[in-house]
């Protein structure tokens, strides 16, 4: 039986050092094939059709054309899916920024080895070989009217904006957004698991929400270390509610988003107290969904909603599981508007998932279930 052919690789890269470690992982890899390269985004537009590759890297910060114009004008003309690569942003406008890449169109961010990071070279090594090999199975497609483009749906999505506009004839402020507490209301928390095209399905649900939302909102996001502060900045410019990262002993509150911190697992204690633990990996993970979900299925037994979304592997299935047997209600993101159907599938096989929804109809449920929506 022949092997199948190697990935097709395209690396848009300014620095000859990065590019000549991303060259030497990619190549000692025989699924992998590097078909071109280009110093910035002005080169990689003019070598890409020829080239023809199934996987596109980027770095943030280029000459000429960053990868954030790429990015667009890629997913405008050529779509592909995308991988940024880049060092680990040390300023809140460059966090933003490399996330602003995945609103674009791309699907994943990695961290830019260095020679510092060469002692973990195997590491490093089969973590980006993995990421490339998920994100060459992905389909995207070009929404031309917005020069952006995500995962190929069977139905179109509805923007948050839309849906916003569905509960509201006109534009409000911040400050206008009411919640009218319903006598009716079934949970105290809601707890949400994601990993591969998480951010863009958080970014999703999130924008929905109006800041005064009931109840608080735990997060475990599987993301590449030093970016998960940049990821909190951007939900956090771009939605109504707090995002933050949660700190041990603080009780969550209503209007709240807590992302469990890197290389811990986010918990509560039986007072209902966030705890930060670094106790081994759960399902391969730290933070886990599962260790999460569990926690959540203890504390608040037929209160708790799980939402597990897009993402490779089976962590929060277990989790998901727990959730729906304390009689919480759990959701699973369909697999049209996932990126990547892996955790998901795994809880819907588990007969885990007692909602599965496309990523647009996800917020309009949470608010249906757990509140009446009024805007005053």
């Amino acid at each position: 039986m022949k092997n199948s052919a190697p990935i097709r690789v395209f690396l848009v890269e300014d620095s000859l050092v990065a590019l000549t470690i991303l060259k030497r992982i990619l190549a000692s890899s025989s699924e992998m094939n590097v078909v071109g390269t280009a110093p910035n985004g002005v080169e990689a537009l003019e070598r890409i059709p020829a080239a023809q590759p199934q996987v596109i890297c980027t770095d943030l910060h280029m000459p000429k054309m960053d990868g954030l114009e790429l990015t667009r004008r890629i997913m405008a003309d050529y779509p592909r899916p995308i991988l940024v690569i880049s060092a680990s942003v040390n300023t809140q406008e460059d966090s933003r920024n490399v996330f602003k890449l995945l609103q674009a169109g791309a699907l994943d961010v990695f961290p830019k080895p260095s020679i510092d990071s060469l002692s973990d070279y195997e590491q490093v090594k089969n973590e980006l070989i993995n990421r490339i090999r998920v994100l060459a199975g992905v389909t995207v497609f070009t929404r031309h009217t917005s020069r952006t483009a995500t995962v190929e749906p069977k139905t179109q999505p509805v923007s948050p904006k839309s849906q916003l506009e569905a509960f509201s004839p006109k534009p409000v402020s911040n400050s206008q957004f009411l919640i009218a507490n319903s006598p009716f209301c079934l949970a105290k928390v809601v707890a949400i698991g994601a990993s591969t095209g998480g951010p863009q399905a958080l970014h999703t649900i999130l924008k929905q929400l109006p800041a005064n939302f009931p109840v608080p909102i735990l997060c475990v996001q599987h993301i590449s270390e030093g970016f998960l502060q940049g990821l909190v900045d951007w939900l956090q410019g771009e939605c109504f509610l707090r995002v933050t990262i949660a700190q041990p002993g603080e009780f969550p509150k209503p209007g709240t988003v807590y992302f469990a911190p890197e290389r811990h697992h986010l918990q509560l204690n039986t007072q209902g107290r966030l705890i930060t633990v670094s106790t081994p990996p759960v399902s391969g993970h730290r933070p886990s969904v599962t260790a999460l979900f569990q926690t959540v299925a203890t504390c608040y037994p037929r209160s708790a909603i799980g939402i597990l979304l897009t993402g490779m592997g089976r962590d929060g299935a277990d989790g998901l599981q727990a959730i729906a047997q304390a009689g919480g209600t759990t959701i699973a993101q369909n697999e049209q508007t996932c990126v990547v159907f892996g955790m998901p599938k795994e809880a819907i096989a588990l007969g885990a998932a007692q909602h599965i929804l496309p990523i647009s109809e996800i917020a309009p449920m949470l608010l249906n279930r757990i509140s009446s929506f009024r805007v005053v």
